[in-house]
Parts: structure tokens; sequence; C-alpha cells
């Protein structure tokens, strides 16, 4: 098989010139969120990239480059329902705001800044305590935000 330009199967659309990606740390800047979320955000964006491009992942100055922030982590209720005349969370929903600011330092055309929302529902009887001690549920939500990163910068989404 032969390769048709900067297309390829698995959905990114990156210039051949592009060999290398640098990903600054994403800082939590929202005032709750779990210890761990700056770390394993940070880690897993660039396991992404890694994962699904051929990308060199770089300290810094890479050819598309990756900065920002947690700018929100909230738990609130997300839908109300009576229960014996009292007024009830039916679920809880928790919602994860970052700010990205991309840089193609090949093609300016195609930088932005933007803010990536996503969000999951937990039964109510789930706490923020125990949705932030179980990784694999933060993860639930950060993951499509990756994802959804992944694809306005690479995939052209």
């Amino acid at each position: 098989m032969t390769s048709c330009g900067i297309y390829s199967f698995n959905g990114t659309n990156i210039d051949p010139a592009v060999r290398t990606i640098s990903i600054a740390t994403i800082q939590n800047n929202s005032p709750q969120g779990p210890a761990f979320l700056t770390q394993r955000f940070t880690e897993d964006l660039k396991d992404y990239f890694q994962r699904n491009t051929n990308l060199r992942l770089v300290p810094r100055d890479g050819d598309l480059q990756f900065d920002g922030n947690i700018i929100a982590y909230d738990f609130a209720p997300a839908s109300i329902q009576q229960v014996g005349g009292v007024s009830q969370a039916g679920s809880n929903r928790l919602t994860i705001q970052v700010k990205i600011r991309f840089t193609n330092s090949k093609d300016d055309k195609q930088s932005f800044e933007q803010v990536f929302q996503n969000f999951d529902d937990y039964p109510a009887n789930r706490n923020i305590a125990t949705i932030n001690s179980d990784p694999t549920a933060v993860r639930t939500t950060t993951d499509k935000i990756i994802t959804d990163i992944f694809n306005k910068s690479v995939a052209n989404w």
C-alpha cells in the first residue's frame, strides 16, 4: 500500500513536516479535584498521542505544542427527583473543563486556544470523595476530553 499525502489510517491529518510534539504539564487550577489529576491528565494526553501518531515526544519546542490547565472540576446534582415529598439528586454529575493552547509551528492557522469539557453521571449514592478516590471514574471523563483534543488538533474533525 502507498500513502496518499498527509492522511493516515488512524484518522490523523498531520503534515509530513511535523515530526515532534511537546506537551507541557497540564496544571489543575480548579479549586477541587484529586491530587493525582495534574499528573494523570498530562501523562494520559502524552500516551494518547504516542499511541495514535508517529510523532516523537520532546520536552519542549515540538512542531506541535500543547499547554494549558484544568479550569473546572465540578460535582453537582444532575437530576432532581421527588422522593416522599423531598427533592433529592437522582444522579450526580462530574464535569471537567480543560483550557488548551495548541501551537502548530509548521502551520499557525491550525493553532488554537479552546476550552474542552466533558462529564459523566454517577448514582446519587456515590459522593465526590468516592469518585476522587477512584482513578478509573475520573479517567472516564478525562479520556473523552483527551479524544476531543486529539481530534481538534490532528484529526481536524
